[in-house]
């Protein structure tokens, strides 16, 4: 399974401040460490939402809106992608994540694969269902 790890920024992260170079230092170790061991897919920082825009569509129209935005704590600072077997172990990533970051908010979803879609069932998977050629309460079934 592949788990989106997104940390949250914040009034240093908006305000453009560069990390630490202990920070710079740990979350390379981790990341040395998480693609070693198999895990890592992506992981990157990104800059304050004052060099990044917003896009709404509405009625076929683009409505772009240039940064900075709102509530720091509502934006991304960061994600990484791993590949775990299970939500609990991209929840002990995303705690070895936070571990070099200090304090911060982190979500971890589920990226949706091919596999969770169910196939639509075929006519001859659907044999369970009358049809309109049947009449289920007629023994032999038809009409």
């Amino acid at each position: 399974m592949r788990f989106l790890i997104m940390h949250k920024s914040n009034e240093e992260n908006e305000a453009g401040v560069p990390p630490s170079q202990e920070l710079i230092e740990g979350m390379s170790k981790l990341m040395e460490e998480s693609s070693r061991a198999g895990v890592l897919i992506a992981a990157e920082g990104v800059h304050p939402s004052s060099r990044g825009a917003r896009l709404s569509f509405s009625d076929g129209r683009r409505t772009v809106t240039d940064g900075p935005f709102a509530e720091a704590k509502e934006l991304i600072a960061g994600f990484a992608v791993v590949q775990v077997e299970s939500k609990d172990e991209a929840v002990e990533w995303a705690t070895r994540f936070a571990d070099v970051i200090g304090d911060v908010e982190i979500e971890v979803r589920q990226v949706i694969e091919m596999s969770d879609f169910v196939p639509e069932a075929t006519v001859e998977d659907r044999t369970d269902t009358p049809s309109a050629e049947t009449d289920p309460t007629d023994e032999g079934g038809t009409k």
